[in-house]
């Protein structure tokens, strides 16, 4: 059987090169796949560092569209909080629940945008307590999965922000956020063990961005996202649902 780390090594390279064309994805495609073969507390010390290094190097290339009333007054502080309660909740659960728990969020993203890719209707504003209530949620589940995405785009559905401004924001969210992440794994002493394959792994990162930026010039990105989500519907599915 092949080693499960080669295949991580596969859903990585997929996931940036998704991630690259989209603005989407690169942790919740990695980690939904990897979570397939290994269990998930394995997986964040390593995915979760790597992922400071893409958006990292977006958020200084355009950190010019950054909302940063929007970043400090209102996701920061609750999806920071919100981080906190999942990580300590995360050990009291296990990893069949935790496994269980991120598939049905995922079937739930994938299914939720499969639909409205299909039906092709505008996003349902919240209202101001929703979508605190939706933020600081987002910010449980990054701190259990690092997979934030899912719930805060969720929550931010309808928003007023420029689209450049909106991705810019969510980007230094990510990379806050992750950053935050990987200090608590080196305090914790998950980071350190998992160093030598976050550097086997950085040249896979930074192959998919390059194929990915290349694609999206030549690929039609509605289908492409189509194929993806159908893809994670079925790896979410997988997921909740073992065999």
């Amino acid at each position: 059987m092949i080693d499960p780390w080669l295949w991580l090594g596969l859903f990585i390279l997929l996931a940036y090169t998704v991630e690259a064309m989209t603005g989407f994805g690169s942790i919740v495609i990695a980690l939904s796949l990897g979570a397939l073969l290994l269990p998930i507390p394995e997986l964040l010390p390593v995915l979760v560092p790597l992922n400071i290094v893409l958006t990292g190097y977006l958020c200084l290339r355009h950190r010019r569209h950054i909302h940063r009333a929007t970043l400090l007054k209102l996701i920061l502080p609750l999806m920071t909080a919100g981080t906190v309660v999942g990580y300590f909740a995360r050990p009291a659960l296990g990893n069949n629940l935790l496994q269980t728990l991120f598939g049905l969020l995922v079937l739930w993203f994938a299914a939720r945008e499969l639909w409205r890719l299909w039906r092709a209707r505008p996003a349902r504003v919240h209202g101001p307590l929703a979508a605190r209530g939706l933020t600081f949620g987002a910010g449980i589940t990054h701190g259990l999965f690092a997979s934030g995405g899912p719930l805060l785009v969720y929550a931010l559905a309808g928003s007023p922000l420029p689209k450049a401004q909106l991705r810019a924001t969510l980007l230094t969210v990510w990379f806050s956020l992750n950053s935050l992440l990987t200090l608590v794994y080196l305090a914790d002493g998950s980071l350190l063990p998992a160093l030598p394959r976050v550097a086997t792994y950085l040249p896979v990162v930074l192959a998919g961005i390059v194929i990915g930026e290349w694609l999206h010039r030549r690929i039609d990105e509605v289908r492409f996202r189509q194929l993806v989500f159908a893809l994670l519907g079925v790896t979410g599915l997988s997921l909740a649902l073992p065999l």
